[in-house]
């Protein structure tokens, strides 16, 4: 017994060196971080002192803490952005909204949020459903190379719809009546609606899917690793406690074991 002890013990502590060779290769976790103007699903918010805020931040920490390594947020301004520079080789882990396209390019491993994707509208806007946003002439924006905005273009037959690079600018042109409606996950419409008295956050989604933990292809141990890590902190109340402290209340976490 005390052998077969000691064999489990020594196969742990092999695993465990592998996951760290993949998942903090310089010696410390590099999280890629999707930064916007307000908390959402996928992506976090810039503090005026300039630390972040998030789901992200939360959870990216607590895995560099169970490394036992240090951990660097590498921000980009959108997850088309952030999913691109992995060829680069900039980041080691991120927590991204998956979809087809988004999975040949980084591996994902358990979901921990349900995501949803709608529109959010003026005040005075006549829009009332996701069906009224598809008709001809309607000015639908989305935020470039995301998930969101990949899905909106799928499902809108009548009009199409435009693309800027950041959800700063994707607001702002609602604020100014450049735009009809613009597509972002519901937990960052219900936060940038608080910011515009009168908008609106349509019933419904276009997009239902999920957010994941994504690691560069390849990762096989990082991979596994990260996966029991996001199980084990869905289970502990970790991913609850993040989604709460980030005014994310309403949010649905999977069931641990959520392959996407």
């Amino acid at each position: 017994m005390a052998l077969l002890a000691s064999v489990f013990a020594s196969a742990v502590a092999m695993a465990d060196d592998a996951a760290k060779k993949d998942l903090a290769p310089g010696g410390k976790l590099r999280v890629g971080i999707a930064v916007a103007p307000t908390v959402g699903a996928g992506n976090v918010a810039r503090e005026a002192d300039g630390s972040y805020r998030g789901i992200a931040i939360d959870l990216g920490n607590e895995l560099g803490q169970k490394l036992g390594v240090p951990v660097e947020f590498v921000p980009y301004p959108n997850s088309g952005a952030l999913t691109d520079a992995v060829d680069a080789g900039a980041w080691d882990v991120a927590f991204l909204p998956v979809d087809a396209q988004r999975k040949a390019r980084v591996d994902f491993g358990s979901a921990h949020i349900v995501l949803q994707s709608t529109y959010l509208v003026g005040a005075n806007s006549p829009i009332k459903t996701l069906a009224d946003v598809d008709k001809a002439g309607v000015r639908v924006m989305g935020v470039e190379k995301t998930a969101t905005a990949r899905a909106a273009a799928a499902s809108l037959k009548a009009t199409t719809i435009g693309h800027v690079k950041t959800a700063d600018e994707l607001f702002e042109l609602l604020k100014t009546d450049k735009a009809d409606a613009i597509a972002l996950s519901r937990e960052s419409l219900l936060a940038l609606q608080a910011k515009l008295p009168g908008s609106r956050v349509l019933d419904g989604a276009y997009l239902n899917s999920y957010v994941a933990v994504a690691l560069p292809k390849g990762k096989a141990s990082g991979l596994a690793y990260a996966t029991a890590f996001v199980d084990a902190a869905i289970g502990s109340g970790s991913v609850r406690r993040a989604l709460d402290k980030a005014g994310l209340a309403t949010s649905q976490i999977p069931p641990p074991g959520t392959k996407p």
